[in-house]
């Protein structure tokens, strides 16, 4: 899965390992933190090994699957992808005045553009049955304008996930979106530095409290399980029915 060293993506990690996956760990930089999860993984019994490619920049799709390749043939084990979490993602706040070219082309570059391209080639390596799973956001269903531009790019996915459950249906595979409302991770951290801050972000969930990574992980959990054979092409809102 991409983006798994901190946050969410770690959750999502940590509890598809205990499911009994074996979990590619992505990361862009931080090595020390893919490290935590991979040895966090291997503590608890399950199996993972990290993969370092930064995305948004050229080559980045052959780059990640030469290397998540190379370590699956390193274990015995044929080139194959049966789930797919797509999760890494850069943000950036701006109102329409203070948007910028670059700005745009950052987040698009990895949010949707690396996306796409990744889960092209990933498709070539998944079976029937195989899963593909968001990370959305429930920014796409509220009005948001602080951040225009991540909540366009969301919006972009949320759209792949629907052509890409016809497509492949056929194949077998399921593709669907998971929206997160306000999680406990680094991304927040600041608007969390103070109790009236913590409780304005919590007041937004009816059940009064900020999501944490392992509600967003059980949530795909069950996309990635044989319960969910028969859902695709859905968005499943898990942010704790924020702005109901």
């Amino acid at each position: 899965m991409t983006g798994a060293s901190r946050g969410i993506g770690r959750g999502i990690a940590e509890r598809l390992a205990a499911d009994g996956a074996l979990v590619a760990v992505h990361y862009a930089r931080n090595a020390e933190a893919a490290g935590a999860v991979v040895s966090s993984i291997r503590a608890a019994g399950g199996q993972a090994f990290p993969l370092c490619t930064e995305l948004g920049v050229p080559g980045d799709t052959e780059s990640l699957y030469t290397a998540f390749d190379a370590a699956l043939v390193r274990r015995g084990i044929e080139p194959r992808l049966d789930v797919l979490v797509n999760n890494a993602a850069v943000s950036g706040s701006a109102r329409i005045h203070e948007v910028t070219a670059e700005l745009v082309d950052r987040i698009f570059s990895v949010n949707v553009k690396a996306l796409l391209l990744l889960t092209r080639e990933g498709l070539t390596r998944m079976p029937e049955g195989g899963r593909v799973i968001n990370i959305s956001s429930a920014i796409t269903r509220m009005s948001y304008p602080e951040s225009i531009v991540y909540s366009m790019s969301k919006g972009a996915l949320n759209t792949l996930t629907l052509a890409l459950a016809k497509e492949l249906g056929p194949r077998g595979i399921t593709v669907n979106a998971v929206a997160p409302g306000f999680t406990a991770t680094d991304m927040n951290a600041k608007l969390r530095t103070t109790p009236e801050g913590l409780a304005r972000l919590a007041g937004l969930s009816v059940f009064d409290r900020i999501g944490s990574p392992s509600d967003i992980a059980g949530a795909v959990a069950f996309l990635a399980s044989p319960d969910a054979l028969w859902v695709t092409g859905q968005l499943l809102d898990a942010s704790g029915g924020m702005h109901l």
